[in-house]
């Protein structure tokens, strides 16, 4: 069948099932499919969620412990002793002697567990802390000389975990994940720490009937 023809019998079955959706959502539809046939086979890990977006979330989860225990093993001899300890250096690097809470809020932890795991790296030489000039109740924080190293040094072995983890994929494939997926992580990102302390059921809420 010609190429063309067989796009438009697609779309039109596609807009009979879907009368309100518009080309991109045809398009991702399309490529869902199309790479669920070819990758067809038993999905592995446990129980698989009868759900849709619950067995998107746990291959997710799953994908992310697997990185994390690849990339503690690749980071062996850096400086840096868990991922997490990156995130927190790269921070700091970037945002350019931030206080303390914005580099532990920035990297999604909480108050306690995120000044312990700054004093460890304190310590260890890799950051130094000094009085706020503005607000003397606050500590801001810089890398040192061997804080910059260790970063130097993890980055390529970080960049080789992400190269082995979607080596399957290409370059389209991933923009496609990050298009998808990155309302998610903003969203969230922007509105955990408003929620840490309500009860679930009202977050739950909140959320659905607002769809904010």
């Amino acid at each position: 069948m010609n190429k063309t023809i067989q796009l438009v019998n697609e779309w039109g079955s596609f807009e009979t099932a879907h009368p309100d959706a518009n080309i991109d959502d045809f398009c991702r539809h399309y490529l869902a499919t199309h790479q669920q046939q070819k990758n067809a086979g038993p999905l592995t890990g446990g129980v698989v969620p009868p759900t849709s977006e619950g067995l998107l979330l746990k291959m997710i989860g799953r994908i992310h412990k697997l990185n994390m225990s690849y990339a503690d093993n690749a980071i062996e001899g850096t400086g840096i002793k868990q991922v997490e300890e990156f995130g927190i250096l790269l921070t700091v690097r970037q945002e350019q002697s931030p206080k303390k809470s914005e580099v532990i809020y920035a990297n999604l932890f909480e108050l306690s567990s995120g000044t312990d795991m700054l004093n460890r790296l304190i310590k260890r030489g890799l950051i130094k802390e000094y009085d706020d000039k503005d607000d003397k109740r606050s500590k801001r924080i810089e890398l040192t000389s061997a804080g910059e190293k260790a970063i130097e040094l993890c980055t390529a072995r970080m960049r080789k975990v992400a190269s082995m983890m979607t080596v399957e994929l290409s370059e389209d494939d991933k923009q496609l994940c990050i298009q998808l997926l990155k309302n998610i992580e903003v969203k969230y990102s922007a509105l955990w720490q408003q929620h840490k302390d309500k009860p679930f059921d009202e977050v739950y809420d909140t959320m659905i009937a607002t769809g904010k």
